[in-house]
């Protein structure tokens, strides 16, 4: 992927210094596509990108700034005191101490902030639309248009809260995606699997609907060009080795950057066991195998120890939730490479909220939850390798602790449920992000504060090492920058 540079500029007063701020355009897209449109948008989305001012200037001023941190966490290694990045054309282009710092630089425009670190990951969201866990409104009450209008607010608030990247596994992302790198919208970097991949009564299913209909609406078999066909819909449903390789050659084609598979039965379905494995091995196997093809790795949703150590043996790259996990499990992952994504948002505060779900969903939530934290720790105590994900994935009030945009809080469970370090937090929710998506080719160099990196950055107003709970509101969070352009100050 590369960014092209679209320069729109705007003036505001920066909220550090005396100088003026140029906001420019360079870096919102990582495509090469609909440069005519980002410009178009970004005169006409008032309520999410400041208005332009009228000048083609394109010059050093406006394609280069410096900003200038008290302390600089960089995602991977220790904090730095009085560091000075300097970002032009969307990438890092020098990280070193303000007291080394040419004079040429410091006539820059220049950002002054207490704190600066990359950009924060959620590794684990969907961008469904749905105002509750009740998964058959995907096909009765919630079409893709309205969908779309609410997680355009959802997108909005991920990215204002300091999260400048997630990985979808399973929603509408691949379309919102377009509409980010177009301008249409204000939103993270996206890398979607598209739709998750389910077996026939498992946990994609929708059991409250005929299986006749979710089959036409769901199944891989079903290519016809309706809104809820194969090249849209946030699940898919398949059945055997052909229809697994199909379901993933529908998903490459539709621009899934990773595969997402459920491996075992899960928590917000009605009527499988989050206990028993779903997909054979030879199923499981073949859907690895075809996205390594096709460069993807292959993202499992497991709760029951069976379908952690299948999902491994086919070779999935993460494992999510990891519910019942033990010593077995952790050690085939760490010998396997594996990441684990805990998803501990959705278990700490889903057992507070049984209005968003079934009885039954909420009965098989809280039995989860009692097993959960042990195999957090177990997996931090082991020494496997873990990226921070929430499993956020519904349009509530943006005052729900479950909104999308509420996924700071996952910071504060890696150190207090989980047992992380801080700093290890912080790198959980930063440089390993772009590792789950694996070495195939769709990670992007962002996620550390490193020369020829995105400049995908956010600044803190405190140290979050000693007040990790500055994540949870997204009040904390004073800048945005996303590929170098600033979309978030005091002063926006």
């Amino acid at each position: 992927m590369t960014r092209r540079k679209i320069t729109v500029t705007t003036t505001s007063s920066a909220s550090d210094s005396n100088t003026t701020l140029y906001v420019e355009t360079a870096g919102v897209s990582r495509s090469q596509q609909h440069q005519d449109a980002l410009l178009r948008n970004a005169t006409s989305s008032a309520s999410f990108i400041r208005p332009p001012c009228q000048t083609d200037r394109v010059d050093e001023s406006e394609t280069t700034h410096l900003i200038n941190a008290e302390l600089l966490i960089p995602g991977r290694g220790e904090p730095q005191r009085n560091m000075s990045v300097i970002v032009q054309d969307g990438k890092i282009t020098a990280v070193q101490s303000r007291s080394s710092l040419s004079p040429h630089f410091k006539k820059l425009r220049t950002t002054n902030v207490p704190v600066l670190l990359p950009g924060l990951w959620d590794c684990h969201t969907h961008l469904l639309g749905l105002t509750s866990f009740n998964f058959s409104e995907l096909l009765t009450a919630s079409p893709p248009a309205l969908a779309g209008a609410r997680i355009a607010r959802n997108v909005h608030d991920i990215l204002m809260s300091g999260f400048t990247s997630i990985r979808d596994l399973g929603g509408y992302a691949i379309e919102v995606s377009r509409a980010i790198e177009e301008g249409s919208l204000v939103g993270p970097n996206i890398y979607s699997a598209g739709a998750a991949i389910s077996q026939t009564s498992g946990h994609g299913d929708i059991f409250d609907l005929p299986s006749g209909f979710v089959t036409s609406c769901l199944g891989v078999r079903d290519t016809q060009a309706n809104a809820f066909a194969p090249a849209t819909c946030p699940l898919l449903l398949a059945d055997g080795v052909d229809e697994c390789r199909r379901a993933v050659r529908l998903l490459t084609r539709r621009g899934a950057k990773c595969i997402k598979v459920f491996a075992s039965g899960g928590v917000l379905s009605i009527a499988d066991d989050p206990l028993r494995q779903q997909f054979s091995m030879d199923e499981l196997r073949v859907i690895v195998d075809e996205a390594t093809r096709a460069g993807r790795v292959v993202a499992a949703h497991c709760h029951g120890k069976n379908g952690i150590m299948a999902a491994l043996h086919a070779g999935c790259h993460t494992i999510e939730h990891g519910t019942y996990m033990d010593a077995e499990c952790v050690e085939l992952m760490k010998k396997k490479g594996a990441i684990y994504v805990p998803t501990r948002t959705i278990v700490k505060i889903g057992v507070d909220h049984p209005e968003l779900m079934s009885p039954e969903s909420y009965r098989k939530m809280v039995e989860t939850s009692k097993h959960h934290l042990a195999a957090y720790r177990l997996a931090v105590e082991s020494g496997v390798k873990i990226a921070l994900g929430t499993d956020l994935g519904i349009s509530t009030p943006a005052t729900h602790p479950l909104a999308l945009g509420k996924s700071g809080g996952e910071l504060v469970y890696a150190v207090v449920d989980g047992g992380m370090e801080p700093l290890a937090a912080i790198e959980a929710a930063t440089a390993m992000g772009p590792e789950v998506l694996g070495d195939l080719g769709m990670a992007p160099k962002s996620g550390q504060v490193v020369v020829g990196y995105y400049a995908d950055l956010i600044a803190l107003n405190a140290n979050p090492l000693e007040h990790m709970d500055l994540f949870k509101d997204p009040r904390n969070i004073t800048h945005v920058w996303k590929g170098g352009k600033l979309f978030k100050s005091p002063t926006t």
